[in-house]
């Protein structure tokens, strides 16, 4: 008899146990965002990048690179455009991609191409300025193709990832014509169908969307674009999706946030988690996102800009805590991490660029490029710890950075 109740005791308590563990588990918070699916990760999750502009940069790109080593990132984005490579058809240019790649890889830097920006030669028709006919779809996708296999193929095994195009939700974007999220996905397909023959081993990323509430022939919503693209089946053609994360508010804002207090869902850096769900509704949780724009503007001339501008010292703050926001919430299905931008060497005050830029030519490095530099970085298991509060520029040159 008391080995029976001893018996029963023990089945109880397991009874107990089971049902205990079932309610923790209907208790416990749900990952809205489902970071569990993701299994393959191209990119360690932080990567931390930024873009530059080392093409024809009058000899500015020793000063751009190792600014990025003071900042102890990894990875830099730079432009191959097609017109600067291919400017007449079959007579091909390497003098600047194998510069900028030879002086990126001293430094120990790795680079992500963004492919774009049609030559002459192929432009198709298209409404658009004298600046934005470069970025018309081309009229002959094989030859887009073969640009696309050509720097894939010399640089094969050196560059890391190609980002194909950049916000053609924009018509600007698109050559003057109406956003086609159908037309954006055949130059996708195209394009990764030869980087993937020449390369392999290169990852593939769609274009990131600049978010907007607007939609007609000017632009596209970001999530209906998202979406369209979904329909279109653009995911088969690509290895990480490229999202857009601008600073039009506090990080830790959200799209509900914004829509409780009418504004547009978009104007929120944390966007990127609506389209997250966007992947998720069409069962696409796998993959990876890169985030290929985060930034904040303190532009005080340009009117479409600098009603949502910041100051500098809050645009320091803003954007390390994006990243704090990034490492808490969106690990592991952020990878790689794209700041804007270290300056071009050709831009002016009165280009809206030259506002989101965290390191002017004019006034050297500001406070965000500083706070950057200083700030702890995450990359999978590494934690690089957060610097000196009164370290020198000079102190950072050369540091290690975060990601192998």
């Amino acid at each position: 008899m008391p080995r029976r109740r001893k018996t029963l005791w023990g089945a109880g308590m397991l009874l107990a146990l089971f049902v205990l563990g079932g309610v923790i588990a209907l208790t416990r918070p749900q990952d809205p965002f489902r970071g569990d699916l993701v299994r393959d990760t191209p990119f360690v999750s932080l990567t931390y990048s930024i873009q530059v502009f080392a093409w024809w940069d009058n000899g500015y790109v020793g000063y751009q690179l190792d600014s990025v080593q003071m900042l102890r990132f990894s990875h830099v984005k730079q432009t191959f455009a097609w017109r600067d490579m291919e400017p007449t058809r079959g007579a091909w240019t390497f003098h600047e991609a194998d510069r900028i790649l030879a002086e990126t890889e001293r430094r120990g830097l790795r680079l992500i191409a963004r492919l774009g920006q049609v030559p002459d030669w192929t432009l198709a028709s298209g409404r658009g300025s004298d600046d934005e006919k470069y970025d018309a779809p081309p009229q002959n996708l094989a030859d887009w193709a073969n640009y696309c296999r050509t720097v894939a193929a010399r640089y094969r095994g050196r560059i890391v990832a190609y980002q194909i195009w950049n916000e053609p939700n924009l018509s600007r974007e698109w050559g003057g014509n109406a956003p086609d999220a159908d037309g954006y996905v055949r130059l996708l397909a195209a394009c990764s169908t030869a980087i993937r023959a020449a390369d392999p081993d290169a990852l593939v990323i769609s274009a990131g969307l600049a978010p907007t509430g607007t939609h007609d022939d000017e632009a596209h919503r970001d999530d209906i674009y998202f979406d369209a693209m979904y329909r279109a089946g653009f995911q088969q053609y690509v290895d990480v999706v490229g999202v857009h994360a601008m600073g039009f508010s506090p990080p830790e804002y959200g799209p509900d946030d914004a829509e409780r207090d009418g504004i547009g869902r978009w104007f929120t850096f944390r966007r990127v988690e609506d389209l997250r769900k966007i992947m998720l509704r069409h069962d696409d949780g796998a993959r990876q996102m890169a985030i290929l724009e985060m930034g904040y503007t303190t532009d005080p001339i340009n009117p479409d800009y600098a009603w949502f501008a910041v100051t500098e010292e809050q645009r320091a703050e803003y954007m390390v805590r994006a990243f704090e926001y990034i490492i808490a919430h969106w690990r592991p299905w952020v990878g790689l991490v794209n700041v804007i931008y270290m300056q071009n060497p050709f831009w002016t005050r009165a280009n809206e660029q030259y506002w989101w830029s965290i390191s002017t030519f004019d006034r050297y490095h500001l406070p965000a490029f500083m706070a950057l530099a200083r700030m702890r970085k995450v990359c999978g298991d590494v934690i690089l710890p957060e610097g000196k509060e009164n370290a020198t520029e000079e102190e950072y040159l050369g540091n290690v950075h975060a990601c192998p």
